[in-house]
């Protein structure tokens, strides 16, 4: 029990950082230059520059309305982490609002560093199984009511709200936010996926046995032998599957070469892999 409620006080303390990562982001570069970068805090944003209201207020004010919506018509989707991230999002950037000036006024380097700090604070709320809301439901809710997928409700919602700002403010600025927007995104998928990536080889071999029992000795890893057929040949072959480190690739294609130079080879990135030899499961390095 007790290990239980430690784990939720961890969860909910790593939500609480990357909410305030996300809130120093938009309070020093996406706010004070006028970076609608999608979103609810976008919309919040512009509603700032038009009408003058608080962007932590607006943001929360779009945020449950959507969050009831949501779970009245999708079901319960969205957890109290969702809430509880996109509420402490609004009450940290009215607090750092008070506190902090903006740090740059070159609409570059707020794109850049603002997208990357509001991407590494939204990577850690993920991570800790938070939300911080807005756009994820609305995309939910766009996707069930139309035939989009979740992925392409995402970038209808954020790429109009950036067409808006682009209308209210400048192209030039919802240029900046949309260079914003990437960053933020590829940001997340850093902090989620890590760069620790590894490597997966499919090796058809006409010596497929060798080079396995070699991989399995010299390299101490494990291979997994699948079973194809050539769509031209209708040959059955063996497909050698098996996954190393970044710095093991040009050991497994020495060795390929050294047992069958006409052998084919196809290496691609292993974003993260759990199990022996690897990460452990559970392991949040």
């Amino acid at each position: 029990m007790k290990k239980g409620w430690l784990r939720i006080l961890l969860e909910h303390l790593g939500i609480v950082l990357g909410v305030s990562l996300t809130a120093l982001g938009l309070v020093w570069f996406l706010i004070p230059n006028k970076l609608a970068a999608g979103g609810v805090s976008g919309l919040a944003i512009m509603a700032f520059y038009l009408w003058e209201w608080p962007v932590g207020l607006t943001m929360i004010c779009l945020n449950v309305p959507l969050f009831l919506v949501s779970w009245l018509v999708i079901g319960p989707l969205f957890g109290v982490k969702t809430l509880f991230g996109a509420g402490v999002l609004s009450v940290m950037v009215e607090l750092l609002g008070v506190w902090l000036g903006p740090a740059t006024s070159d609409p570059v380097l707020a794109a850049i560093y603002g997208g990357g700090l509001a991407g590494i604070g939204t990577g850690i709320t993920f991570y800790f199984g938070g939300s911080t809301g807005g756009t994820d439901m609305a995309a939910h809710l766009l996707s069930h009511w139309s035939r989009l997928s979740l992925g392409q409700a995402l970038l209808v919602i954020d790429f109009s709200i950036i067409a808006l700002a682009g209308f209210l403010f400048s192209p030039e600025l919802a240029l900046y936010a949309l260079l914003s927007l990437i960053i933020s995104s590829r940001t997340i998928d850093l902090v989620q996926e890590g760069t620790d990536y590894a490597r997966a080889a499919y090796i058809i071999s006409e010596r497929p046995e060798e080079v396995a029992q070699a991989v399995l000795d010299k390299m101490e890893r494990g291979v997994t032998i699948l079973h194809g057929t050539g769509a031209y040949t209708g040959r059955e072959r063996k497909v050698l599957f098996v996954i190393v480190s970044r710095p093991e690739i040009p050991r497994v294609k020495e060795i390929v070469a050294d047992l069958d130079p006409n052998a084919f080879m196809a290496i691609t990135d292993v974003h993260e892999v759990l199990g022996e030899g690897f990460k452990a499961r559970g392991d949040k390095r």
